[in-house]
């Protein structure tokens, strides 16, 4: 189930709150976890697409990692993986050799007032924090440009993107 995201800004000359309508984009309001456990029992892998219904039938547009995250934390999934077109969290955004490999929840609020984790990388930290309070053992943020990403983090002792734990 979805609902219809409104977004709220606040107007700095009157200090009123705006809302501004997205669309038909949309935010989680429930996952139902019983026909993906269906498909998972029966040996198949579900390709998800990131649309939400509301309570009316509309379809809405929802955040792909958000979903992600919010399934693997409803399907009790040992590891959320994020693959994207960056190394994982960067302490220099310039500069690939300043990868972090391993952030605790606990780090993530310094590094954002330090502006390191920041921008669209933001929501994608958000949907792994979340997702490992909802029972998820680790997220890893991956570079999916690079070739056999998945098993390099996963079976090598370095890995090759960022791991967030608690």
């Amino acid at each position: 189930e979805a609902c219809k995201k409104i977004h709220k800004i606040k107007d700095e000359d009157t200090g009123e709150i705006e809302e501004t309508d997205l669309g038909l984009v949309g935010e989680i309001k429930k996952i139902n976890p019983e026909i993906l456990e269906m498909y998972t029992e029966n040996d198949f892998i579900p390709v998800i697409s990131p649309i939400g219904i509301a309570e009316d039938g509309t379809k809405l547009n929802l955040n792909a990692d958000t979903v992600a995250g919010a399934i693997a934390g409803e399907m009790d999934a040992e590891k959320l993986i994020i693959l994207t077109d960056v190394p994982g969290v960067l302490r220099d955004p310039n500069d690939p050799s300043t990868l972090i490999q391993r952030i605790h929840v606990d780090e993530i609020p310094a590094l954002v007032e330090e502006g390191i984790i920041s921008g669209g990388m933001i929501p994608k930290i958000e949907t792994c924090v979340e997702a490992l309070n909802n029972g998820v053992k680790s997220a890893h943020i991956l570079d999916g440009r690079i070739k056999h990403t998945l098993l390099l983090e996963i079976f090598t002792k370095e890995g090759i993107g960022t791991m967030i734990y608690k």
